[in-house]
């Protein structure tokens, strides 16, 4: 069994938690908020991300980060992409080359264009690293629902041990070496699901959202081969697999908050919805790659304030006629 040490006490981290420690591994949980660890550790409970769940009696939460770092042989980072990098700098002297570090979270630094390896790459040269992304639900998760995800390193041998490690009865984890196709997959995806979550919020009808999905699909595949990323993983289980469950179910937060864009409910005090943050950066990328990319722009518009849902859906509607393959 191995020794996990899980930063961040949010929903997904809380869920990989009780996974690992379900599956007979020495977990610790690093939070950062007093209460959120109090009730981890004495009432077995994270009520404030996962309630009405009773996590295992082997999962130990601390606020330590020498407590949970410095024994731990792998290492997983769930903290929020625009995050990522003040949470690395302040776990940099708890961490050592030998452990495996693996992202668990999706997004692009907004203010330099960057993903997760990117800045992993550059707080902490030398450290081994994976990515872990797919279609999964915190809750599915924690409850040891059958999950499969995409387990990437940039070589084929550290990828299959990573996937080895990091896979247990319940979750399944596909070896690849195209980190930089899952991290654009993860990242884009939450983009769409908003303007899916608007089609729906705005009540304009599945066909509409079907096509929204669909076409966003295609915006997904050129800008995440432009940034990088390899056909065959967008079309996999972090790309194509992850924006079908994340377009399907209010349970994803970025859908959700699209449901509220379109009715045009007031999103103070919802849930973090990593594309809310992603929108803007992705436009910028496809604009300065010279991708066609409508559906996200239109969203990073919307959340900029530049147009409403009704006028986005009239844009979109008015573009000039295509080929659906052009």
């Amino acid at each position: 069994m191995s020794r996990f040490a899980i930063v961040g006490a949010g929903a997904w981290g809380t869920a990989l938690a009780s996974l690992y420690a379900r599956a007979g591994h020495d977990v610790t949980l690093l939070g950062r908020d007093a209460e959120t660890v109090r009730a981890i550790e004495e009432d077995h409970g994270n009520p404030r991300y996962l309630p009405d769940l009773t996590l295992p009696d082997g999962l130990n939460a601390t606020l330590d980060p020498e407590a949970a770092l410095g024994d731990a042989g792998i290492v997983l980072l769930v903290v929020p992409t625009q995050s990522l990098r003040t949470a690395t700098t302040a776990l940099k002297p708890h961490l050592r080359r030998d452990q495996l570090i693996v992202l668990c979270s999706k997004g692009i630094e907004q203010d330099t264009g960057r993903f997760a390896s990117d800045i992993l790459a550059e707080e902490l040269p030398g450290h081994r690293l994976a990515v872990l992304s797919g279609p999964s639900f915190a809750a599915d998760v924690a409850r040891g629902l059958p999950t499969a995800v995409t387990i990437a390193a940039d070589e084929a041998e550290a990828a299959d041990e990573a996937a080895r490690l990091l896979s247990t009865d319940t979750f399944r984890g596909y070896a690849a070496t195209d980190m930089r196709g899952v991290e654009a997959g993860g990242a884009l995806k939450n983009v769409l699901a908003l303007a899916a979550g608007a089609v729906a919020g705005r009540g304009l009808g599945a066909s509409a959202q079907a096509a929204v999905i669909t076409r966003g699909f295609v915006e997904l595949r050129r800008l995440g081969a432009a940034l990088g990323g390899r056909p065959e993983t967008l079309m996999g289980l972090s790309g194509l697999g992850d924006l079908v469950l994340t377009c399907s179910s209010p349970q994803s937060r970025n859908f959700a908050y699209g449901i509220a864009l379109g009715r045009g409910d007031d999103r103070t005090g919802l849930k973090l919805a990593e594309g809310v943050h992603t929108a803007g950066i992705a436009a910028r990328l496809a604009e300065e790659r010279g991708i066609d990319a409508p559906i996200i722009a239109t969203v990073a518009r919307i959340l900029a304030g530049g147009m409403d849902v009704g006028e986005a859906v009239q844009a979109l509607l008015a573009r000039p006629l295509k080929r659906e393959f052009d």
